[in-house]
């Protein structure tokens, strides 16, 4: 047993599924007398629904791994070299396919016995988005071990306006246009370049993506910790139901050990009253012996008085 193997194991399996598993891989680590890999099994966490539908698109769909994070390098170099006419097409291409794999991944979370609602879709198009964004979280995406949504590091983010207006580029989603409509309205308007936020602006924009940024990671934060409160529940739960458990098979075999001794001991009475009517019997039977040897030495005599009195009374022939 390994930690890659048994994490591999968990994260491919329901949700629901995940803790119970977990736990045993760890005690049965911890009997084998390895208590670092137990104590690292023990820490691996539960996957929201999210993360779960993210790892399981991963896992079930691996042809959609590769396309997804060539995309994001894409994406990533374009806006590098500022090149608005690779970022728009990227940004189009980029929308179907999110569009595309958040369905996917519903379809396959509900075929596996969970919907998804409209907040778990929109976390799963969040992980989507990051692992554009973020190399990292492409790669940690690719290994569909996920325990929680990802999100985009500060910095290079899809549909970012404030960076749309400083490079001229358009991330978010776009509706489709033409290629001609397009190249019109490029050979209209050749050199016109938005104008530089001020100083004021760049000053309100950067409090709004700090606020941004806060609420984000206060809510993670608020998350895992809800998420780490309900599966500490769900063990105490587990170690309830197994105490419970025990007690009761424990219970039952009392009741058991004390109805052998019950019965133990009605054989032991009878055997005893057995015994005292053996007894009885043996001394009963030893009066009665004495009694007739009594009766046999009694006998004896009177037949050797009775034969010596014929003697006397028989003439002798002689």
């Amino acid at each position: 047993m390994d930690l890659d193997a048994v994490a591999d194991e968990l994260y491919g399996l329901r949700p629901e599924e995940f803790t119970v598993v977990r736990d045993r891989h760890a005690a049965a680590a911890r009997a084998a007398g390895d208590r670092e890999l137990a104590d690292r099994i023990k820490a691996l966490r539960r996957p929201t629904l999210a993360a779960w539908a993210s790892n399981l698109l991963v896992r079930e769909q691996p042809e959609a791994v590769e396309p997804l994070v060539r995309l994001g390098e894409g994406l990533r170099r374009a806006h590098e070299e500022l090149d608005g006419a690779q970022l728009r097409e990227l940004s189009r291409r980029q929308h179907t396919l999110v569009a595309a794999l958040t369905r996917q991944a519903g379809s396959l979370t509900a075929a596996a016995g969970h919907r998804v609602g409209g907040a778990v879709q929109e976390e799963i198009e969040q992980t989507l988005r990051a692992v554009l964004a973020d190399p990292e979280a492409a790669r940690e995406w690719a290994t569909g071990r996920l325990a929680r949504p990802l999100s985009a590091a500060p910095g290079f983010r899809l549909g970012d306006t404030r960076t749309q207006a400083q490079t001229q580029t358009h991330l978010t989603l776009v509706p489709p246009v033409s290629r001609e409509r397009g190249k019109a309205a490029e050979r209209r308007t050749p050199d016109r370049r938005p104008p530089e936020p001020s100083a004021a602006e760049r000053k309100a924009a950067g409090k709004r993506r700090r606020t941004e940024e806060r609420r984000r990671r206060e809510s993670a934060e608020a998350r895992e910790a809800a998420e780490r409160a309900a599966e500490d529940l769900r063990g105490r739960e587990a170690d309830a139901e197994q105490a419970e458990r025990a007690a009761g098979e424990a219970a039952d075999r009392a009741a058991r050990l004390r109805r052998r001794v019950g019965e133990l001991a009605d054989a032991l009475r009878g055997a005893e009253a057995d015994v005292r009517e053996a007894e009885g019997a043996e001394r009963e039977a030893r009066v009665r012996a004495r009694e007739a040897e009594r009766g046999l030495r009694d006998a004896r005599r009177r037949a050797r008085v009775t034969a010596t009195h014929l003697a006397r009374l028989t003439p002798d022939d002689g």
